[in-house]
C-alpha cells in the first residue's frame, strides 16, 4: 500500500456561517509526507479548517491546493482524501472486514483486489485476527484502528484526523498516538491531525499551526512554538508559563522591566512601554542558601507559598513581591520538599526570558 505524498498549500482562506466569520485569512504550507497538526481551544476554527480541506461545509474563499490542484470547487468525493472522525462512524451490523472493504466495494473494485487491500490494511493496524468481529465486540482502541484501516485502504492522497483520540482513556490515547505516528511514517502519507490537546500535538506532529478565534497565531515545530511563542496566547496555550504584565522603563540610566505588581527585573529589553515578560517554570531555580550573583541570571528574593509534587518534578509557588511565580525543580529520590514559608532566592536565566507585546 503506497501513495506518493503530496503537498498542501492553503492561501488566504476565509469561511463564514452567515455573519459569523470562523476562518480569517488563513495561509500555510504543508510539505509532502508531513504530519501536521491544527491545534487550538474549542471554537478556534481548527475543525472547520480541516473540514474545509475535506470539502465539508460551505465553500470558503481563497485556495486549497493539494498536489498543486485547487480543490475548493471540488466535492469531497472528488478530492481523494481520507478522514477519520471523532466518533469512528463504523457500521455496527458489519464485520471489521466488511467495514474496511466498504469504500472499495463502492468503487466497484474486483473482489480479489478488495481482499488483497483489506488484508494489507488490517495487517498494518494489527487487526487481522479480529476481522470477523463486529464493532460492538471491540475495544475503543480497536474500533479506532478499524476506522483508520477503512480510511487508508482506499489509498487517499491525504489523511485527515479529526480529534481521533478524544473518546479513549488516557493510557490508550498515549499508545494510539504512538501507533498513528508510526503508521503515518511507514506510509509516508501527508497527514493533518486536529486536536485541542497540546501534548498530543507535541508528540505526533512534525509541525503545527496554533489557531484562536479563527486566526492563525503561529506555526512551526512543537519545540519552536514552545520555546519562542509569538504572542501571549501561544505562550499560555502551550504549557505553563509565568506571564508578568508591566512596563519597560529606564532607571539610573539602564533599562528595567517593572511588573504591574512592582517586581523589578533589571534587564536589557528593546523598546519602551507596555510589555509582558514570559518564562517557563523550568527556566528558573530556587536556592535556600547564599547564592553567587552573575550576569546570566536575575536574582529575586522570595518565600515558598505552596508546593505540588508531580512525580518527576516538584512545582513550587514562590511569592516574589505581590507575584506568585511557578518554578519547577527536578525531584531527586530521598530529597524532601522545601517547606512553605521558607525564604529563598530565585534565579531566572536572562536568556530564557521573553518580552511580548500585550
Amino acid at each position: 500500500m503506497s501513495t506518493e505524498p503530496v503537498d498542501i498549500s492553503i492561501r488566504n482562506l476565509g469561511l463564514a456561517f452567515g455573519d459569523n466569520e470562523v476562518l480569517k485569512d488563513i495561509s500555510l504550507d504543508i510539505a509532502p509526507g508531513e504530519f501536521f497538526a491544527f491545534l487550538g481551544p474549542s471554537g478556534s476554527g481548527k475543525s472547520t479548517l480541516l473540514r474545509a480541506v475535506a470539502g465539508f461545509g460551505p465553500k470558503p474563499s481563497g485556495q486549497i491546493l493539494i498536489g498543486g490542484e485547487d480543490v475548493v470547487n471540488l466535492p469531497p468525493w472528488e478530492r481523494n482524501l481520507g478522514m477519520v472522525f471523532q466518533s469512528y462512524a463504523l457500521w455496527p451490523h458489519m464485520t471489521v472486514r466488511k467495514n474496511v472493504a466498504f469504500g472499495l466495494e463502492e468503487r466497484r473494485l474486483a473482489a480479489a483486489e478488495i481482499r488483497r487491500r483489506v488484508d494489507e490494511a488490517l495487517e498494518l493496524v494489527g487487526l487481522v485476527d479480529l476481522a470477523d468481529r463486529r464493532p460492538s465486540q471491540l475495544s475503543g482502541g480497536q474500533q479506532q484502528r478499524v476506522a483508520i484501516a477503512r480510511t487508508i485502504v482506499v489509498e487517499p492522497k491525504v489523511l485527515l484526523l479529526d480529534e481521533p483520540l478524544s473518546n479513549l482513556d488516557a493510557n490508550l490515547r498515549i499508545q494510539m498516538r504512538r501507533d498513528i505516528r508510526a503508521l503515518q511514517q511507514r506510509l509516508q502519507l501527508t497527514t493533518i491531525f486536529v486536536t485541542h490537546d497540546q501534548e498530543e500535538a507535541n508528540t505526533t506532529s512534525d509541525r503545527m499551526a496554533v489557531l484562536n478565534d479563527g486566526y492563525l497565531q503561529q506555526l512551526g515545530t512543537p519545540m519552536e512554538l514552545y520555546d519562542n511563542p509569538a504572542n501571549l496566547f501561544v505562550a499560555r496555550f502551550l504549557g505553563t508559563a509565568n506571564i508578568l504584565p508591566g512596563n519597560i522603563m529606564e532607571e539610573n540610566g539602564r533599562k528595567v522591566f517593572v511588573s504591574d505588581s512592582g517586581v523589578t527585573f533589571p534587564m536589557d529589553i528593546e523598546g519602551r512601554g507596555q510589555r509582558s515578560i514570559v518564562f517557563r517554570p523550568q527556566n528558573a531555580s530556587i536556592h535556600c542558601g547564599r547564592v553567587v550573583s552573575d550576569d546570566a541570571h536575575i536574582e529575586l528574593p522570595g518565600v515558598i507559598a505552596h508546593t505540588e509534587f508531580l512525580g518527576s518534578i516538584v512545582r513550587y509557588g514562590v511569592k516574589v513581591g505581590n507575584e506568585t511565580l511557578l518554578l519547577d525543580q527536578p525531584h531527586i529520590q530521598g530529597e524532601g520538599l522545601i517547606s512553605e514559608g521558607t525564604e529563598v532566592t530565585v534565579l531566572v536565566a536572562r536568556e530564557r526570558i521573553l518580552a511580548l507585546a500585550g
